[in-house]
C-alpha cells in the first residue's frame, strides 16, 4: 500500500515518476485564466487564517459544504467565526473521497503550510494552528505565494469597464510575477440581463467615454476599452456563453436590437440576442487577430440555475451546472466567418460538457494556421471536468484526435491565490498518462523527446501561444 499522497502521488510507473520529478515539477507556472482579485496582489495582502485563505470566495468548496448539509452561515460567512467555518469544512472533507478537492486541499497544506495531516473534524485544530504559524511567516503574502509557487505570469479576468487601477499599481510597483488583465466580456454579451441597459450606458459607456445608442457605438466602446487593457499588458479576451450560436445580421438589424433594449422597449427575442452576441464575438475575434491576442471561449455551463439562491448570493456562488445544448455548428460558423475574413485569432475552446471532447477534437484540425502549432486549441478540462477522470478523458480524446504535444496545458480558474497546486495535480496526471503510453510500448522511451514534450505542455506551449517571452 502506498503512503498517503507521497512524492509519487498519481504517478503509477517509473517513467511517469521520472517525467514528473525531472521535468514537469521544475517548470514555472503560466496561469493565464485566474479569478484572483488583483487588489490582493497590488496590496501584497496577508491572510490571517485558513478561513480567509480558503473560504472567502471559493465556490468549489462552498458547493461541497452545501452538499454536506452545512448551514449557509458557515459557508459564505458573515454570521460565523472563521474558525467555526473552517471546522465545518474540515468535518466535510473525509466524505470528499475521490473528489479533486481532497487532493487540492492536501497539496496546498503540504506546499504552503508544511502539514501532511489528513484534514478532518478531529484534526482541524492541529491544521488550523499549523497553518496560522505558516501564514505568519514574513514571505506569506500574496506576492510571496506567487514566488513560492514559481508563477511567471498570472492573467486575471476583469470587466471591460474596470478602471484597472490595481493592475496599474502592480505594474508600477515592479512585481516579480507578470500580472496581466484579461478582457472578460460576459456583461457585454448578456443582453437579456436585467441590468444590461445600465451596464452599457453607465459602466461601459462611461469607461469608454462613449454615448452608446447604436451597434457601432458598442463597437467603439469595446475597442476603446481594449486599448486601455492593452496599456496594462492584456493578451487575452475571454467570453462565456451558455451555448454558442452564430447568426449574421445586417447593421440596421443590430441597431434595432441594441436600440430596443437601451430605450426600454422590451427584451430582444432569443434570435435577436444571438445575432447581437454573434456580432460581438466576430468583433472580438477580429480585434484579437489584429492585436496578436488569444480569444478564449468558455461555453456549455448553465449559470445560476437555483434562482432563489441567486437572489440571495448573486452569481459565482456555486449554483451552476452543465448544459447539454449543442454548440458545434455555432462554433464552426464563428470560426469559419473569422477565417474567411483572414482574421481567425489563436483560440482556446473550453467546453463544460465532457461529451464535447470529441466534438472539439474534430474541430481543431479543420481550422489550422500556418506557422502556428495548434492555432485553435481545446482548453484543459474545465470546471466540472477538472477531476482526475475528466483530465484523463480530455488528454485521451485530444491525443486521439489531434496533437497532444501542442496543447497549452492547464489553468487554475480559481479565486484563491493558494490554488496553484492544481497545476501540480494536472502535471502529475499528464505525466502518468504519457508514462503509461511509454510503459505499454505505444511511445518510445526517448528521454530528449519526452522531456521536450512534457516541458512544452507544462509551460512552453502556453508561453509561445499567448506571446510572452519563455524566459520572462
Amino acid at each position: 500500500m502506498k503512503r498517503f499522497m507521497d512524492e509519487d502521488f498519481l504517478l503509477e510507473s517509473e517513467t511517469a515518476q521520472r517525467l514528473y520529478h525531472e521535468h514537469a515539477a521544475k517548470m514555472p507556472i503560466l496561469d493565464f485564466h485566474s479569478h484572483v482579485n488583483p487588489r490582493e496582489i497590488a496590496e501584497d495582502a496577508r491572510y490571517r487564517n485558513l478561513a480567509e485563505a480558503w473560504l472567502t470566495a471559493d465556490h468549489y468548496k462552498w458547493r461541497l459544504m452545501r452538499t454536506d448539509g452545512v448551514e449557509e452561515k458557515y459557508i459564505t460567512g458573515g454570521r460565523a467565526a472563521g474558525r467555526d467555518r473552517f471546522q465545518k469544512f474540515a468535518e466535510m472533507m473525509p466524505r470528499a473521497v475521490g473528489n479533486p478537492m481532497y487532493a487540492w486541499v492536501h497539496l496546498e497544506l503540504l506546499r504552503y503550510f508544511h502539514s501532511h495531516v489528513p484534514l478532518s473534524g478531529e484534526t482541524a485544530e492541529e491544521v488550523w494552528q499549523q497553518a496560522g504559524i505558516a501564514l505568519a511567516e514574513p514571505d506569506m503574502t500574496a506576492r510571496g505565494v506567487l514566488k513560492k509557487s514559481h508563477v511567471r505570469l498570472l492573467a486575471t479576468v476583469d470587466d471591460p469597464a474596470d478602471d484597472l487601477k490595481w493592475h496599474a499599481a502592480i505594474r508600477a510597483d515592479g512585481c516579480e510575477t507578470a500580472v496581466l488583465p484579461t478582457f472578460r466580456v460576459d456583461a457585454i454579451l448578456d443582453i437579456a440581463a436585467d441590468d444590461w441597459q445600465n451596464y452599457m450606458l453607465y459602466s461601459l459607456g462611461a469607461a469608454a467615454d462613449t454615448d452608446i445608442t447604436t451597434m457601432e457605438d458598442v463597437r467603439t466602446a469595446i475597442v476603446r476599452r481594449l486599448d486601455a487593457f492593452a496599456a496594462q499588458g492584456c493578451r487575452l479576451v475571454d467570453a462565456g456563453v451558455a451555448c454558442v450560436r452564430y447568426y449574421e445580421a445586417e447593421e440596421y438589424e443590430l441597431d434595432d436590437i441594441v436600440g430596443k433594449y437601451l430605450n426600454g422597449k422590451g427584451t430582444p427575442t432569443p434570435l435577436e440576442q444571438e445575432k447581437y452576441r454573434s456580432a460581438i464575438l466576430l468583433l472580438l475575434g477580429k480585434e484579437c487577430s489584429r492585436r496578436g491576442w488569444v480569444l478564449e471561449l468558455h461555453y456549455g455551463a448553465l449559470r445560476n440555475v437555483n434562482t432563489k439562491r441567486f437572489a440571495q448570493f448573486g452569481t459565482a456562488a456555486g449554483f451552476d451546472c452543465i448544459s447539454s445544448r449543442d454548440s458545434a455548428e455555432g462554433i464552426t460558423r464563428l470560426l469559419d466567418a473569422l477565417d474567411r475574413l483572414e482574421c481567425l485569432p489563436r483560440t482556446i475552446l473550453y467546453p463544460a460538457n465532457p461529451a464535447d471532447n470529441a466534438v472539439i477534437g474534430s474541430i481543431l484540425g479543420a481550422f489550422p494556421g500556418e506557422g502556428i502549432r495548434g492555432k485553435v486549441q481545446q482548453g484543459a478540462a474545465w470546471w466540472f471536468n477538472n477531476t482526475r477522470s475528466g483530465i484523463e478523458a480530455q488528454l485521451t480524446s485530444l491525443a486521439g484526435l489531434g496533437l497532444l504535444g501542442t496543447t497549452v496545458g492547464t489553468v487554475t480558474d480559481s479565486r484563491s491565490l493558494f490554488s496553484f497546486p492544481r497545476h501540480e495535480y494536472y502535471r502529475r496526471i499528464l505525466c502518468n498518462f504519457i508514462g503509461g503510453l511509454v510503459e505499454r510500448g505505444e511511445y518510445p522511451d526517448d528521454e530528449k523527446q519526452l522531456a521536450r514534450l512534457v516541458e512544452d505542455i507544462c509551460y512552453g506551449n502556453a508561453a509561445r501561444f499567448i506571446g510572452v517571452d519563455k524566459n520572462q
